[in-house]
C-alpha cells in the first residue's frame, strides 16, 4: 500500500509491476498515514484534512469507494489504529477543541460514532500505538509530551515530558514491557 503528498493511494502485489487498485486519486489531501487492520481484509488511510477513509481490500473494481470516511479533526489526523477486531479506532491528530485523541466506532452511525476524546497535547498529537495485552494508547505530541490512556476506563493514566520536540515515531516490543520514542531532535 503506497501513500503520496498528492494524496494518492494505491495497492500494489510484490510480484507484479503495476496497480492493482487505486483507492484515492491525486488530488485529495496529502497522506498522513496507512495500515492494514491485522486480518488484512480492511485498510485505512489517514489524511491532512483531519479525514479517516477506511476500505475493504478485497475489492474487484479499479477505483472503490471506501466504506467509511469520518473527519475525526478538525485540523489534521496525524495517525490512528485499528482496536480489536477493526470495529474501533483509535485516531491522533490536531483540533481545535484540543480533543486530539479519539476513539470510535466504526459499526454504528457516523453522528454517533465518537465513544470518547481525550483533552491532551495542546498543539496536536502525532503518533499513536496500541497496545492490545494491556488495552493502552500511547501518544506522542508536537511539544514532545508522551501520553498513557487506558481504553477500558477511558482515561489518561500518565503525562510525562520525552523529548524538547515533536514526537515523530514511536515502537512496543512484543511483550509490551517497554516502548521507544523517537522527535524530531
Amino acid at each position: 500500500l503506497t501513500g503520496a503528498q498528492d494524496g494518492s493511494v494505491r495497492m500494489f502485489e510484490w510480484t507484479r509491476p503495476q496497480q492493482l487498485v487505486c483507492f484515492r486519486q491525486a488530488g485529495n489531501a496529502r497522506v498522513t498515514r496507512m495500515y492494514f487492520n491485522a486480518q488484512g481484509n480492511k485498510c485505512g488511510v489517514a489524511d491532512g484534512e483531519g479525514f479517516l477513509s477506511i476500505w475493504q481490500v478485497n475489492q474487484t473494481t479499479s477505483n472503490p469507494k471506501p466504506y467509511l470516511s469520518w473527519q475525526c479533526h478538525s485540523k489534521t489526523t496525524s495517525d490512528f489504529a485499528f482496536i480489536t477486531s477493526s470495529s474501533l479506532v483509535a485516531t491522533s491528530g490536531q483540533s481545535n477543541d484540543n480533543r486530539n485523541v479519539c476513539l470510535w466506532d466504526t459499526l454504528v452511525s457516523s453522528g454517533n460514532s465518537l465513544i470518547h476524546a481525550f483533552t491532551c497535547h495542546d498543539h496536536g498529537a502525532t503518533v499513536l500505538q496500541y497496545a492490545p495485552k494491556h488495552q493502552l494508547l500511547i501518544s506522542g505530541g508536537r511539544k514532545g509530551c508522551i501520553c498513557i490512556f487506558d481504553i477500558r476506563q477511558r482515561q489518561i493514566l500518565f503525562t510525562f515530558q520525552a523529548h524538547e520536540s515533536a514526537v515523530k515515531a514511536l515502537a512496543l516490543d512484543t511483550s509490551e514491557d517497554y516502548f521507544v520514542t523517537g522527535s524530531a531532535e
